[in-house]
């Protein structure tokens, strides 16, 4: 851990954080992530194939665990939210090949183009804003795969990866989560 956390507030250190540090800006994080997963219209394979090469940016162990059809229901009953209507009903559940394949997404034969589309989108959110924002060809690809409410969709449960997952692993928080994945 980087900050203080006492061992009392150990099996829930976000909630240390709300209630100590930073309250209302660690509280607007998580009504950010729980609405990501609640509201989300991308089907759960294009979601969990952007959210898992985030994980593997941000180096957030927790979060490369994290299987959204498996760990919502433990997830909304810690911190509140419904697995109805959210992205753990929207499409095929995917396997533990595909999880393992993600940041090999360009050979991998597994995944549908919007799938790698959304892989891309994540990776170069993470890695090269810049260059992603700039390439007219990418951009093209985008459009024609996705509506603009999928694109801004995507774009903001990327934004809600980068920030909580860089944040809970720069904080140390990521071996000590206020949920782990497999815990309902």
């Amino acid at each position: 851990m980087r900050i203080n956390m006492p061992s009392e507030h150990a099996s829930n250190p976000v909630a240390h954080l709300a209630e100590n540090y930073a309250g209302e800006i660690v509280n607007a994080g998580l009504a950010f992530s729980k609405a990501v997963y609640q509201h989300s219209r991308l089907s759960l394979r294009e979601f969990e194939a952007a959210r898992v090469r985030t994980a593997e940016i941000n180096g957030c162990k927790v979060c490369q665990n994290f299987r959204a059809e498996r760990d919502l229901p433990g997830y909304f009953e810690h911190f509140g939210g419904s697995t109805n209507g959210s992205v753990a009903e929207s499409g095929p559940v995917p396997d533990e090949e595909f999880y393992r394949n993600v940041s090999l997404w360009r050979d991998y034969p597994g995944f549908s183009a919007r799938e790698k589309l959304a892989i891309a989108y994540a990776e170069g959110m993470g890695t090269d804003p810049q260059g992603l924002a700039a390439n007219e060809d990418f951009w093209q690809s985008m459009r024609n795969a996705f509506s603009d409410a999928e694109i801004v969709d995507l774009t903001y449960a990327v934004a809600s990866w980068m920030g909580m997952g860089r944040a809970t692993h720069v904080l140390g928080m990521d071996s000590l989560c206020a949920w782990v994945p497999g815990s309902e």
